[in-house]
């Protein structure tokens, strides 16, 4: 059988540009074509060199561990050790999970394997087959949304959900400070633009905000009350489906703010990708905290932190 060597390395070099950039995906890096191309070339050139004669045994464990610090040196760079070390060990755990489920859907799905006299023989082209082929260019990106969907949750569900934060909302010249719970419950978004929203307890913090957005919050029939009065925050203003334990009302008034400035032990950031519902449910009966914020808020923002 003739095999074709540029075929057989094209193909490695896909699948190994797509894990490389899947890893820099999951792990926020910043990434620079060249330098992922790079580490492409040099990861699909281990199969060309699998036909040169050599002393040195190229299936070794050890020089296949080699050839993955060299990928991720030259794709990422070595700023230090605790920031290689995560890179290297996140292209193993992309690898073992896309390449491990493709692999064993392609042999499932495989039809020119057979056995003769004890041997498995395949009845491949040296090119490649239009399995492998497919799977390349439409396999790995369905693989690389499930992975980096998983891993969102597994990132949302380490946060510590006890920890208490502190949020300052900004709204112009508005500037409200409260202690913010990260609760896990804490799925509600907008349905039509799926921002996350935080609730802010308004039994402390209504004297921040004016009358007119005040009765809004009680009662959302004055909405165009609002309007009328030709109020600048009357295009904040959003209505959300919402259902409260042991409330009638089936929506929760909310207000786009400029920005939210998140204070946790991990660092400050800032998020304007928000929405805050205003409420009079009390949030908690010692005080202890004045506003709920979202998991996803916090996952996000504890990203921008490491990346940076």
């Amino acid at each position: 059988m003739t095999l074709y060597l540029d075929v057989i390395w094209f193909l490695n070099f896909c699948i190994d540009f797509l894990l490389i950039v899947l890893t820099g995906m999951v792990l926020k890096r910043k990434m620079q074509k060249w330098r992922l191309a790079a580490g492409s070339f040099i990861g699909s050139s281990y199969v060309l060199l699998l036909f040169i004669p050599t002393d040195i045994s190229m299936y070794h464990p050890l020089i296949k561990f080699v050839f993955s610090l060299i990928i991720m040196v030259v794709s990422f760079g070595f700023q230090k050790f605790s920031y290689f070390a995560k890179n290297v060990g996140m292209f193993y755990f992309v690898t073992f999970v896309t390449g491990g489920g493709l692999f064993a859907a392609h042999y499932f799905l495989q039809t020119d394997l057979t056995i003769m006299h004890g041997v498995l023989a395949t009845k491949s082209t040296g090119k490649g087959d239009l399995l492998s082929w497919a799977f390349v260019c439409i396999g790995f990106p369905a693989v690389w949304l499930f992975s980096k969907r998983r891993v969102d949750d597994i990132k949302v569900q380490k946060l510590h959900y006890t920890e208490l934060v502190g949020v300052e909302i900004r709204i112009e010249d508005t500037c409200i400070q409260a202690a913010g719970l990260i609760d896990s419950g804490n799925k509600l978004h907008d349905p039509i633009t799926k921002v996350p929203v935080m609730i802010l307890d308004l039994n402390i913090h209504e004297e921040h905000l004016p009358p007119e957005i005040i009765a809004f919050s009680k009662d959302m029939e004055s909405f165009n009350e609002i309007g009328a009065s030709g109020h600048s925050w009357e295009s904040r203003l959003r209505i959300i489906p919402f259902r409260a334990v042991g409330k009638d009302s089936e929506f929760l008034p909310a207000i786009k703010p400029d920005e939210v400035v998140i204070k946790s032990k991990q660092g400050n950031f800032s998020c304007s990708r928000v929405l805050i519902g205003l409420t009079y449910t009390a949030l908690s009966s010692e005080n202890a905290f004045t506003c709920i914020v979202h998991p996803e808020v916090m996952s996000k923002g504890i990203e921008s932190i490491a990346a940076s």
